[in-house]
């Protein structure tokens, strides 16, 4: 089973944020033990760069945090395609838009957000970390 993992489970764990690190890490886990198959959108990877920059300080770290996170996570790729389709859907958040667009091109079964009200028009389900390790 596919899930496309929102980029604020990917920091939950990157930035070992104390009230969501142990069921997002759970996801991890999940992936890394192949019971589930995880992507992440390719802009997402740019987003987490700089944030945990601003935490860590320390780029080469960074960069070996992200080469881990793309062992461990495929990356799906945001297209004009993707683009112009999250356009369409003049959601909000644009960046949320581009999520589920990255999702639905990718064949995602599910979503795994801490913010499921940010994809309350998805026709992909979203789940909460805790929700998805209850259901799996």
């Amino acid at each position: 089973m596919k899930v496309l993992v929102d980029t604020n489970i990917l920091l939950d764990v990157l930035l070992s944020r104390a009230d969501f690190f142990c069921d997002s890490r759970l996801i991890f886990e999940f992936v890394e033990q192949k019971r589930i198959t995880g992507c992440i959108s390719a802009s997402a990877i740019t987003d987490i760069f700089y944030i945990v920059k601003k935490e860590i300080k320390n780029t080469e770290a960074i960069y070996s945090v992200i080469e881990k996170l793309t062992a461990i996570f495929s990356v799906a790729p945001v297209s004009e395609t993707t683009i112009a389709n999250s356009l369409a859907l003049r959601w909000k958040d644009f960046e949320d838009a581009v999520q589920f667009m990255v999702a639905k091109e990718n064949g995602a079964a599910y979503i795994i957000t801490r913010n499921k009200a940010d994809y309350e028009s998805s026709d992909i389900p979203c789940m909460s970390p805790a929700e998805f390790v209850t259901f799996l």
